[in-house]
This record gives C-alpha cells, structure tokens and sequence, in this order.
C-alpha cells in the first residue's frame, strides 16, 4: 500500500494499515518523511514499513513509486488530488483521497472508463466529510421507501475549549477557512443551491459533557451529492458544528476583510490579509497538548411503512490516549485506510471512479470502524 503525505491524516492511515495482518507493505512517501508523529515513529525500522522521500510534482517519481504497490491512499493537499488519480489510473492501481474540493471531484469522476478498462477504482471523499458522512447518508436514504431530507452535522473540536474561539486546529487552517469563506451547496426544493458559509445557525444537542453546540453551513462536505440527489430529494444540507459564539465570531473577522486573499498595501509593502491572520493565529490555536473529539450526527428523514421515519447515525470520538491518536485523525486517516483496504479486496462490487457513497457498503464500513473504536450508532426515530 502506498500513502502520499506524511503529514497526520497520512500517518493515520499508515498506522491503520499496519494493523492489519493483510497488509505486507506500507510505503510512506512526502517530501520530508524524517519527522512522524509518535504513534507512527515507534515503527521506524519496522520491515513493513518504507519511508520514501517523493516530490509529488515529479511525475516519473511518482509512476514508480504506484509501480510498487496495489492501492494509493493519497492524503496530500487537495490540490494534488487529480493529478495523483490520474497517474494512479496511468499506474493501473486502485486510488482514493480525503478530497474536500467538488470541482476536482467531478474531474476524477472523468476518469471513470479508463479506470474501468484497467479493472480498478478511483475514490475520491474519503475522510470524514467528505466520506464518512456521506456513506451514512446514503445508507439511510437506501434503507427508507422515501427519503425527503438529508442533514448532515459535524465537526472536530476541542474538549476542553478556551475563549475567544473555543476552537483548536485539529487539520489545516488554511482548508478551515476556505469553508468559512466558499459558498456552500446544499440541495433545496429538488435543486442545487448555494448558501453563504456561517449562516443559518442552529443549536445541536449532544449528551454531556459534549452539552449544546452550534451547526452552520460550511463549504465542501456535501462534495458532489447534490447533483446525485436532484430532483429525488427535497433537501439536503451540511452543516460544521462548533461550539456557541464561533461562527459569529468568525463571520465578523470575514466581513472586515482579515480572510481576504486580495493583497493590500502595508508600509509600502503587498501582503494578503489572510496570511497575516494565519500567521497570528495558528500558534495560538495549536495546542500540543491539547485533547480533541469528533461529533456527528446524519438525520435522513422520509418515509418507511407508511410511517414517518428518521433514521439518525450518531458519533461521539475521543482522542485516543492508548495510541496518542487524535480523534480527527481516527475517523478521517482511519476512514482512508479502510476504503483502500476494501478497494484491494474488492468489497466495493464494481471498478471506475466513483464518490464513497455511490460504492462503499455502508454496512462493512460501519462494521470496520467498530473494530478500531469508533463506534457509529443507529437508531429510526
């Protein structure tokens, strides 16, 4: 198996992999792999594990590396995300990603036919939303007669939160802000629509300690799902919880302009005001220490029996002391792993380019993140 990026959602996933006694081989490759976090550098040295220094821009490199494995599990910025898949195809290997950006997506989805020529798949979204909640949502669409809404809620946050965000960077800030800043797609009255990022707030109640937080709609988690769904559904949203007070916060912060990528002129000089910002906020929102959990609900509301039903998957995940594993890391690198673990062992039941939850069997799924901990509830209210 193949993992582009070292950075943690890779590490993750590498780790994941090498629990699994099917796996005889685990190439790590980045352009700096000489720094892991602990849970992976324990297995420095380990025969199973190959630590390769790779530029992703160098192609030939690249081709070689896929040359040596059966799956790519890339967890490199998005933007690398068609060019990795097309080479994957190239390579003739099964390929998937954490994805997060929905033009991209629908230009792997291109590579379909070719993908099916070479008998292998291309899974793009395969994190946490994009992935996750999106299997989940199609499975509960799948088990009503008539599915009318879809709401999607979740988010990665601190459990000890301090003011004034209560908010800690559990992946990057740079891709956190892209959500509060991009228009959002949701699907209403049958049709794609657009909303503006931090709008719409609502509260969401979990069991404690987690209490009351606050959904907003974000860019990005839906991935392609409303153009899936269109015109057989009513509605179907994503929103990112927080804790209460951060998206009002964030969204006075945006409209003065700090998260703009626009330069201005500061004594003589050109800078972009959201460097500036991330230059002095990331230090303090990273916290080494710090202890962080995952929240998630997925409600699918319709029909079943002649009745009306929702069906709601819940999750609450903790960081994971054992391992030193962070709970963004376990249900997105973690989410990774097992979707090309599936792909190689051909549990999807077909080949091409395909988003999780067009291809992923929910029920497997949900049953492989069980055995790692992270344990999905489902109930029909």
């Amino acid at each position: 198996m193949l993992v582009l990026g070292a950075g943690l959602q890779g590490s993750a996933c590498a780790y994941d992999l090498l629990q699994s006694p099917a796996v005889e081989k685990v190439i790590v490759a980045d352009i700096n792999v000489n720094v892991l976090p602990p849970f992976l550098e324990r297995y420095r040295g380990d025969a199973r594990l190959e630590l390769l220094t790779l530029d992703a821009r160098d192609e030939a490199a690249v081709l070689a590396a896929m040359g040596r494995a059966q799956a790519c599990m890339n967890a490199l910025p998005y933007y690398f995300n068609l060019a990795m898949a097309r080479l994957a195809v190239q390579a003739g290997i099964h390929y998937c990603d954490l994805g997060g950006n929905t033009e991209i997506v629908f230009k792997q989805l291109e590579l379909d036919a070719e993908a099916k020529a070479k008998g292998i798949t291309v899974v793009p979204d395969c994190g946490l939303a994009p992935g996750m909640v999106n299997i989940l949502a199609a499975a509960g669409i799948e088990a009503l007669d008539e599915a009318e809404t879809v709401r999607i809620r979740v988010g990665g946050l601190p459990q000890n939160p301090q003011p004034p965000l209560n908010y800690q960077i559990v992946y990057s800030l740079h891709g956190v802000l892209d959500y509060y800043t991009t228009l959002s797609w949701v699907l209403r009255d049958g049709k794609p629509q657009q909303v503006e990022a931090l709008t719409e707030i609502e509260p969401v109640e979990f069991p404690e300690p987690v209490g009351t937080l606050e959904a907003f709609h974000t860019a990005g988690g839906l991935s392609i799902m409303p153009w899936t769904y269109e015109g057989k559904l009513r509605s179907m949203e994503y929103k990112t919880l927080r804790y209460p007070g951060h998206a009002e916060i964030m969204k006075a912060i945006r409209d003065l302009g700090l998260l703009d990528l626009e330069p201005v002129k500061v004594d003589g000089q050109e800078v972009k005001p959201r460097d500036v910002f991330i230059a002095v906020v990331e230090p303090r929102l990273k916290k080494p220490e710090g202890r962080d959990l995952v929240a998630l609900r997925v409600e699918v509301e319709g029909s079943l029996e002649g009745q009306r039903r929702t069906i709601v998957y819940d999750l609450l995940d903790y960081y994971d002391e054992a391992t030193g594993i962070s709970a963004m890391e376990r249900t997105t690198g973690f989410s990774l792993s097992i979707t090309g673990q599936m792909q190689v062992a051909g549990e999807l039941g077909r080949t091409g380019a395909c988003t999780p939850d067009q291809c992923v069997p929910a029920g497997a799924y949900i049953d492989a993140l069980g055995e790692r901990g992270v344990v999905i509830r489902r109930r029909i209210v």
